[in-house]
């Protein structure tokens, strides 16, 4: 499975702001949407509100939906996604985090944004900065989301506020019969891999962090976290990634990006056109190697839902 971030351009290290909502890098995504129709691939993107409610944006993405390329989800940014209730800092930005009838609120309003301007109502639910929360649950099932894809296995977002992911695996499972939970792809490499879960937190901790522990082990070989995406990592570390994973008997994969890495300089993973031009080819060859090299196929993330809910159902 893709899933693609869709979203506004935003200074990541700055503090929030509603009115930085611009979404050229819209335009730019024709791109990647080339590579991934050479491989077939249908990948969904998910749209936070900038981007469903802009017509230059929406307009783009709506003719990859109609041409059956894609399929859309809700993407919920809470600084920027109407009502305008709420705090906005770091720890409400995760939307989770926000009052549950304020989450609820600008769900529904991003949710019928959604509805209106790409004319098919979204099913498959992505928190902004992963922050899925309590709450957050029992208001997808009530509008009727099916599939819920924030979660980031082996990952800690508690220092500033977020959720706690350390434990969390990347099998997907079941919420309550009728909410599927795919996770991000997000596994262990090196020697050490089988004690990831074990180790890798303790290398998080401020005071190792400053030894930078946990880079040194991955120099080693010894543990690496990796996290099937070409943002930040080469395409030797998808490689591994997938192959350590496959090792250990895991057969799904969800690959992920920011649609706003397609436009130069809009984050961290791509500065110029050159970082672009290589990103791209990160994504073309590791579809290469899993779908020709290892045998891999593809599905959508509603596909894969509606698989394992099936199988869930058949075995009560």
């Amino acid at each position: 499975m893709i899933v693609v971030d869709t979203e506004e351009e935003f200074d990541w290290n700055a503090p929030f702001n509603p009115e930085s909502n611009s979404v050229h890098n819209i335009e730019l995504q024709p791109l990647a949407q080339a590579i991934l129709d050479k491989h077939r691939v249908i990948p969904t993107y998910v749209v936070d509100y900038p981007v469903a409610s802009t017509r230059a944006a929406f307009t783009v993405m709506r003719s990859f939906i109609d041409e059956g390329r894609c399929e859309i989800g809700a993407h919920l940014h809470p600084w920027v996604n109407p009502p305008a209730d709420g705090p906005i800092d770091i720890r409400h930005s995760y939307p989770g985090n926000l009052p549950a009838f304020i989450e609820r609120k600008k769900l529904i309003e991003l949710t019928e944004v959604i509805t209106t301007n790409f004319g098919r109502r979204p099913t498959v639910y992505k928190a902004g900065r992963y922050g899925i929360g309590v709450a957050t649950p029992a208001i997808l099932r009530e509008l009727n989301y099916t599939v819920d894809v924030s979660a980031v296995p082996h990952t800690d977002f508690s220092s500033d506020g977020g959720p706690d992911f350390s434990s969390l695996r990347s099998e997907p499972f079941i919420i309550a019969n009728d909410l599927c939970e795919l996770p991000l792809s997000v596994h262990f490499v090196g020697s050490l891999a089988h004690l990831g879960p074990r180790i890798f937190p303790c290398l998080q901790g401020a005071g190792i962090r400053r030894l930078r522990l946990a880079g040194i082990c991955g120099r080693l070989g010894l543990l690496e976290r990796l996290r099937l995406t070409p943002e930040g990592y080469t395409l030797g570390d998808m490689i591994r990634q997938t192959q350590a994973a496959l090792a250990t008997g895991t057969r799904l994969f969800m690959l992920t990006y920011h649609s706003s890495s397609l436009l130069p300089g809009a984050t961290v993973y791509v500065r110029n056109e050159k970082e672009r031009t290589a990103f791209l080819r990160r994504l073309d060859d590791y579809l290469r190697f899993f779908l020709c090299e290892i045998g891999g196929r593809t599905d959508t993330v509603n596909q894969v839902a509606r698989a394992l809910m099936s199988e869930t159902a058949d075995s009560e």
